[in-house]
């Protein structure tokens, strides 16, 4: 095993929360090899960006050495998590989970190697031992291992039981101990050693090393992650509004592009550390550069490019490329019709293109003009484009002015577009 110090190069990377047993878990990083899990309940058909740094993690840790496995929540999504959840999940459906599996399932290969020998990645769902165990087993050899009085003073239940318009259901409540036993049957027969989850998981990752201590007096050991937290403090999770999904169906290649090409500055250089692979000396070289001419802009032009190659591949990414050089350069762009379907599905504004007479009622159908008049004067003031060429009078739009006989891109000045659909 290679002899560099793990941990350290991951906190350098902004991705450790806490860590159990710091010194014991470095030197047995440092000369072995070892199995380590994160879970994914499949509560919906997408995982979302809350999910890239686990799973860069796991990537990380698989690199250097060792051996990941996602496990994937069959049963334990049946309940649902309420780590800091202000209310109720709603439940979801077997069949809906069922589905879910499979689709989150080949979203976490693209992001870890299942063929490579010893160190390949493993895919398990907790549904192989949820569904062999009884409820009277499970109580008497689990729930007897647990303090009632510790389990109600955790943070993420006490937010929940002082909220006298919510509390907490014993379903919810009961979460934490499945969690644990996960953790004790990957440990017992998979010999894992370390699970990782956000800086939220660590009440349940806590009790699953209880657990195993209490049951083998075996030390076993938790590691989490900050969360991604968005301007207005809350966790980019799917239960929040503007959810950026992996799933290209909902939210498009050029939409999560140009999410990480607008995030604040002040974390370009954050996010580089943690989401990309780039060598950290030269994420620090950048930092210290950032504010010689644009080499901000380029930075986070880096960030989104990575990140969207990682999660969606390189064609993908050629395709959010040309998309954006059709919208911002004079370049001359050969744009094809799937990456129209992108900008209509949520690049940019789009507008069905019904009875509309010329180029005025295009501009006030697509709210890029309050009126008609306000759309004369703009197209006499030089500031409204067809297909990013210049119009000065007002105009009858043709077949010329479809690309594939289907899209018309408007544009007012530089960075308001809208998309008639005919």
């Amino acid at each position: 095993m290679s002899q560099f110090n793990l941990i350290e190069r991951l906190r350098d990377r902004n991705l450790v929360s806490y860590i159990s047993h710091e010194n014991s878990l470095n030197e047995i990083l440092q000369n072995n090899s070892i199995s380590l899990y994160c879970g994914f309940d499949p509560t919906d058909n997408s995982l979302h960006i809350g999910h890239l740094l686990p799973l860069i993690t796991l990537r990380r840790f698989q690199i250097s050495g060792h051996k990941p496995i996602a496990l994937i929540g069959g049963a334990t999504s049946l309940i649902g998590d309420p780590s800091f959840k202000k209310k109720e999940r709603i439940f979801c459906s077997k069949n809906s989970i069922n589905l879910w599996t499979e689709q989150i399932s080949k979203q976490i290969s693209y992001f870890l190697d299942f063929n490579c020998g010893d160190k390949s990645a493993v895919l398990l769902n907790n549904n192989m031992w949820f569904n062999e165990i009884n409820i009277l087993t499970f109580l008497r050899d689990v729930g007897k291992h647990f303090s009632i009085n510790t389990m109600i003073n955790r943070t993420a239940v006490k937010q929940r039981i002082i909220r006298p318009d919510q509390g907490i259901s014993f379903t919810e409540f009961s979460y934490n101990l499945l969690q644990a036993y996960d953790f004790f049957i990957l440990h017992q027969k998979y010999k894992v050693l370390l699970q990782i989850g956000g800086a939220d998981q660590w009440g349940n990752i806590s009790s699953g090393m209880h657990l195993i201590y209490r049951k083998n007096r075996k030390k076993v050991f938790g590691l989490t992650i900050p969360l991604l937290i968005q301007s207005n403090g809350i966790k980019f999770g799917k239960t929040e509004s503007g959810t950026i999904w992996l799933n290209s169906d909902k939210t498009s290649p050029y939409k999560f592009y140009q999410f990480w090409m607008n995030i604040d500055d002040s974390n370009v250089y954050y996010f580089l550390k943690m989401f990309t692979f780039l060598d950290i000396l030269e994420i620090n070289q950048r930092e210290k550069e950032r504010h010689i001419g644009n080499n901000i802009i380029y930075d986070k032009s880096c960030l989104a490019k990575s990140i969207t190659e990682l999660v969606h591949g390189k064609e993908n990414l050629l395709s959010v490329e040309r998309i954006t050089n059709f919208l911002f350069s004079k370049k001359n762009i050969h744009i094809k019709e799937s990456d129209f379907d992108q900008l209509k599905q949520d690049g940019i504004p789009s507008e069905q293109a019904h009875n509309i007479k010329d180029l005025q009622d295009a501009l006030v159908l697509t709210g890029l003009a309050k009126s008609r008049t306000q759309a004369k004067n703009m197209i006499i003031s030089d500031s409204i484009s067809i297909n990013r060429q210049k119009i000065r009078k007002n105009h009858i739009f043709n077949n010329q002015d479809k690309f594939f006989g289907k899209f018309t891109l408007l544009s007012r000045g530089k960075k308001n577009h809208s998309l008639l659909c005919w």
